[in-house]
């Protein structure tokens, strides 16, 4: 599959991160472990499976993040200019990701960014002062310079939520299978009421965890019920890369 980043900052994960998604790279030693959550490939092992993957051991604004101490900030409130279009769910091998063609977009204080795709992880990659949820949908955007926004839609155990129901019903159950929703996809479906956020920087959650991406948490989690999160993890029991050291970065919340 096709890596939607590749014309800027990622050689992989998008068709679209780490978020960014999680697509594979091309693997130049094939008797090295391909990059996963477990085994050799596991998240400790990654700056050691290729050149090209060194930032995740070295890097000092890598993702995911325990956000606790956050200062308080008058920062602007999250602009999402979203809009229903064309969507394909698509099972790269590490995630289930959704790619969008014409998502619309989000305005930030850095700038505008077109949403391109999102992806899942369970439990979810960001912690909140010590505390997992049960899972995290990463929407991944991109702006006309090609670097990188993600923002953060947490999940708990609730309800059924109806945007998961729709992606989840066409769930691909084989790895680089492509299934286009019949009926498009609008990715404001996926947001919270409430869009209050945490604000750092920090890099792609996969391989080659390229730093430099604007991250946005939203503080109030939305809710999927326990039948759902079961289908996912069918497929990924646990697709989440330990949080790493904030090495200094400011974390801002706004109000």
């Amino acid at each position: 599959m096709k890596n939607l980043f590749s014309l800027s900052l990622l050689a992989v994960l998008l068709s679209s991160s780490a978020f960014a998604s999680d697509m594979p790279a091309a693997n130049a030693n094939s008797h090295r472990p391909h990059w996963s959550y477990k085994g050799d490939g596991k998240p400790k092992n990654w700056a050691a499976l290729e050149s090209d993957f060194a930032t995740c051991g070295i890097g000092k604004e890598q993702s995911p993040i325990d956000i606790r101490g956050a200062v308080h900030a008058d920062l602007p409130a999250l602009e999402f200019e979203y809009t229903a279009g064309s969507a394909n769910v698509v099972n790269n091998g590490h995630t289930i990701q959704v790619n969008l063609e014409t998502g619309g977009n989000l305005k930030l204080d850095t700038g505008t960014y077109q949403i391109v795709q999102f992806h899942f992880h369970t439990p979810s990659e960001e912690k909140i002062r010590g505390k997992a949820y049960s899972m995290v949908a990463h929407m991944v955007h991109k702006n006309a310079e090609g670097k990188l926004a993600v923002v953060a839609v947490l999940f708990k155990l609730g309800k059924t939520n109806p945007a998961i129901a729709k992606v989840f019903a066409h769930m691909p159950m084989n790895k680089d299978e492509k299934i286009e929703l019949p009926d498009g996809f609008n990715p404001a479906d996926l947001l919270p009421a409430k869009q209050t956020y945490y604000a750092f920087n920090g890099s792609l959650t996969t391989p080659p965890c390229t730093e430099g991406v604007v991250w946005r948490v939203l503080k109030q989690p939305v809710e999927l019920s326990r039948a759902q999160l079961a289908k996912f993890k069918k497929l990924y029991p646990m697709n989440a890369r330990p949080v790493q050291p904030l090495n200094g970065r400011t974390l801002q919340e706004s109000p």
